[in-house]
């Protein structure tokens, strides 16, 4: 027993390996501002210089891509008003949502899986932001299918700013308790919105 003290001394003084962060914030190598604010439904406008990275915020699947601004301000058709966007589904089960994004890799496709990190577009002004501050607005919502066209849970149906306040100081605070309470009390397909 007296050879096995030692030993068990030293397993038990040596620190425990960290794991690397889970969540990211979503904007990289460039200054930003956002707001613990957003018109009239849960999302966060993050405001950034044209061209900055917008990355994955953790890792999953790509499930929608959209190469083309069809945005018209005489119809303003609210699933129009993303202009270029990318959504991914995270290993969480949670997507994450930006849009009025100037560019996406032609590597970012439906189906591919991403890390926390990776490159999924450049922030512009595209859609309903023509004319604005460049910036990504950031949703976060459950997933729905994609032939369903439910833009209106695309868009973000829980606040991020929480989330990104912890994500911008390192820590893995996870969104899915909430996602997950909110489409328990809305349902997964809720009612449109009237605009």
């Amino acid at each position: 027993m007296k050879r096995l003290l030692p030993l068990i001394f030293l397993l038990s003084s040596v620190a425990p390996a960290q794991a690397a962060p889970i969540y990211l914030f979503p904007v990289v190598g460039c200054d930003y501002t956002y707001a613990k604010s957003h018109h009239d439904y849960p999302a966060t406008d993050i405001l950034a210089k044209a061209g900055c990275k917008y990355v994955a915020a953790t890792s999953g699947v790509i499930d929608e891509v959209n190469r083309v601004d069809s945005w018209s301000g005489k119809t303003n058709l609210g699933a129009d008003r993303g202009g270029l966007y990318v959504s991914f589904i995270g290993d969480d089960g949670v997507r994450y949502y930006a849009s009025h994004l100037r560019s996406i890799p032609a590597s970012i496709q439906p189906g591919v899986v991403v890390t926390a990190g990776r490159l999924l577009g450049a922030i512009g002004a595209t859609g309903s932001a023509r004319g604005t501050a460049p910036h990504v607005h950031f949703g976060i919502s459950w997933p729905t299918p994609v032939e369903s066209g439910v833009w209106w849970v695309r868009r973000g149906a829980v606040w991020p700013w929480k989330y990104l306040d912890a994500w911008k100081s390192g820590k893995d605070l996870s969104p899915v308790k909430e996602v997950n309470a909110k489409k328990l009390k809305v349902g997964e397909i809720p009612t449109a919105p009237k605009k």
